[in-house]
């Protein structure tokens, strides 16, 4: 096709579908009459990269274009979603629980060590609830520190499981 007659059909597909487009993408916007003309422009250069559509019929070819500016939207709105943030003047402050919402979990979490074996127990108050390094608490339990830390893999991995029977995670 030469340059000359794609351009008369790429004006032939503005005129026949630019408005049509514009409505549609304004509505898929919110009425955002900006993004809704940049999704046209882009919608409209796509189909200029794919001189296909320029020769289809009319009713094929605003189909296509309506898909294309669907799609763009979706995916502008994909990528806001992925970057979004919250800015604020000053830094949240932390939800810090009450009194009785750290002694219901702390009851959660001895009934649920209670179940854990003796091993798994101890390694997980060794080195969480005492503050013990690896190397401290392989120390104090005369094992190798790889031993710790595969008790440690593992007793949490029982811990979380028993907790999940419990309802208290997912």
């Amino acid at each position: 096709m030469s340059d000359a007659a794609e351009d008369e059909l790429m004006r032939a597909l503005h005129e026949q579908h630019a408005a049509a487009l514009w409505s549609f993408a304004l509505h898929l916007t919110g009425g955002d009459r900006a993004r809704a003309e940049d999704v046209t422009q882009e919608t409209l250069l796509r189909a200029w990269r794919h001189p296909g559509v320029l020769d289809q019929t009319a009713r094929s070819a605003r189909a296509w274009l309506f898909t294309v500016a669907r799609r763009i939207v979706i995916d502008g709105w994909r990528s806001a979603a992925a970057r979004a943030e919250i800015t604020t003047d000053e830094p949240p402050e932390l939800a810090v629980p009450d009194d009785t919402e750290r002694a219901v979990q702390g009851w959660l979490v001895a009934d649920a060590l209670a179940e854990l074996s003796a091993r798994h127990r101890e390694v997980l108050t060794l080195c969480y609830f005492q503050g013990y390094s690896v190397a401290e608490a392989a120390a104090r339990l005369g094992v190798a520190e790889g031993t710790i830390k595969s008790r440690t893999h593992y007793a949490l991995r029982a811990l979380r499981l028993v907790l999940e029977e419990k309802g208290v995670t997912r």
